[in-house]
């Protein structure tokens, strides 16, 4: 009774689905699906918003600034004419709204803005009263004099910025083929690794029934005979340990993936290689026209200039102010625009150190001493960036053939092993050569699936550096407002 009310209240657990999965559907899975994909895709996401904002900045922005309403009933020190001080109180509601349309200036840096504004008072106590003052129509200029102009240094910049983003987003979703690769390749491995154990723990025991009966004949040694049983416990353990690790393989490439616990995946081991052999001149250009390193340096460089030029731009400051338009007031609304009168305000101001003890210049050169620091670095990333790219065409142009050679030295270990096992069956191979045929045989395996794992990384690594596709040269894009 305690099985059956145990059977109900245990829900059955739910069968695992088999699907069989390639490399590319791997690749294009964790592409869409993956967390680091997702990472990527925000990080471009912000790039794009703050370009977005950069642009916004260089283009008219409207305001409206009101005050619906203002009303203050309290008391307030007044100074009267003997010097001394008193408390009046004051009751009244205010109303006030402005409109301006401001511009920056790309040329000099400066704002240019165009405003209106009314505002309104009515006093509450005795005696009642209302006033009116317009603004109709004023425009002002603020302009710094031999200041840094912010606003040309950042449309040097943004666009650089935006551009190392996009092209970086590209080179990242190439990353993340990388790294499906190595999952997919780590849970290739593990099923083979378990597949040679099952075949092995398979020949194993068929050889120690063999055996048994041999040595019933005389045939072999008691030596030989333990030997063999020692290899079919050797056998069930190592089958139980692969299938282990075959296990954790396939946990790291289905969360990876984004794919449901029920899902067992099985790899494809992959056919054809594409492509040929690439170019190094031609890798290197590719790179620097398209990877997101050389806007890195562009920035960079950039951004260590606009500090110069803001530390030399605040050792002296200078700004223009100027306002000119019309006003009027009135007790009624219509008073306050006519008559009007003319509203003009000049300020310039002016701030020049006259003793700081070199605090100024020690920042111009301080920032200049960055600058050469970055410069360096950056000469020497570059030579960097383009021995690694030698070194990772050779890699890949060997690969191809060392590919072709482990797939030769599989199928030949295979064949040996089969013609060995047969030659020990009519016993005329010892145990020890058999043994020793068995883990050719599984190098060779191994060694074929490790030299495709390294052709497909290579392959990829390739894309992310230069942004294409190494065979045929065509250019990776991503469609930007689709994202």
């Amino acid at each position: 009774m305690l099985l059956v009310l145990l059977g109900v209240a245990i829900p059955p657990l739910r069968a695992q689905s088999v699907r069989a999965i390639t490399l590319d559907e791997a690749i294009i899975l964790a592409r869409t699906g993956s967390v680091d994909a997702a990472v990527a895709l925000n990080q471009l996401k912000t790039a794009y918003w703050e370009y977005r904002t950069f642009r916004a900045d260089l283009l008219p922005e409207v305001n409206l600034d009101a005050t619906l309403p203002s009303y203050r009933k309290s008391y307030n020190a007044y100074q009267q004419s003997d010097g001394s001080y008193t408390f009046v109180r004051n009751n009244y509601l205010q109303l006030n709204g402005e409109l301006s349309v401001s511009q920056n200036i790309w040329l000099t840096g400066g704002k240019l803005s165009l405003n209106t504004s009314l505002d309104f008072m009515r006093q509450l106590s005795s005696p009642r009263s209302s006033r009116y003052m317009s603004i109709p129509i004023a425009l002002t200029l603020s302009q710094p004099v031999f200041g840094t102009n912010h606003v040309r240094w950042n449309r040097r910049i943004a666009p650089v910025r935006y551009a190392e983003a996009r092209a970086r987003f590209i080179s990242e979703t190439e990353q993340v083929a990388m790294t499906a690769i190595t999952h997919y390749f780590n849970l290739l491995m593990a099923r083979e690794q378990v597949k040679i154990a099952e075949q092995n723990l398979a020949n194993s025991e068929k050889l120690y029934e063999v055996a048994i009966a041999k040595r019933g004949m005389g045939k072999i040694s008691e030596n030989d005979l333990l030997q063999l049983e020692l290899n079919v416990l050797d056998a069930r353990s190592d089958l139980t340990s692969k299938s282990s690790d075959m296990k954790n393989c396939m946990f790291r490439l289905r969360s990876f993936l984004g794919l449901s616990d029920d899902v067992e995946i099985e790899p494809v081991v992959p056919g054809d290689i594409p492509g040929g052999k690439v170019i190094y001149a031609d890798i290197l250009d590719r790179a620097l026209v398209n990877n997101a390193f050389s806007r890195n340096i562009r920035r960079r460089q950039l951004e260590a200039d606009y500090e110069v030029a803001k530390a030399r731009g605040n050792m002296r400051e200078i700004t223009l102010y100027a306002q000119i338009g019309f006003t009027g007031t009135s007790d009624a609304l219509q008073g306050a625009y006519n008559p009007l009168k003319d509203n003009q305000v000049v300020q310039l101001g002016l701030k020049v150190p006259l003793l700081d003890w070199g605090k100024r210049r020690g920042k111009v050169k301080l920032a200049q001493s960055n600058r050469d620091v970055v410069e360096s670095r950056l000469r020497q990333e570059r030579l960097d960036f383009s021995q690694d790219i030698f070194v990772l065409v050779e890699r890949f142009n060997n690969q191809r053939e060392q590919v072709a050679i482990a797939a030769k030295a599989d199928e030949i270990a295979a064949r040996r092993y089969f013609t060995n096992v047969e030659t020990f069956m009519i016993g005329k191979l010892s145990t020890l050569d058999l043994n020793d045929s068995q883990i050719k045989t599984d190098e060779a395996r191994r060694h074929y699936i490790n030299q495709l794992f390294q052709y497909w990384y290579y392959y990829y690594q390739l894309r992310s550096i230069t942004l294409t596709d190494p065979g045929t040269g065509r250019l990776i894009t991503v469609d930007m407002d689709k994202l």
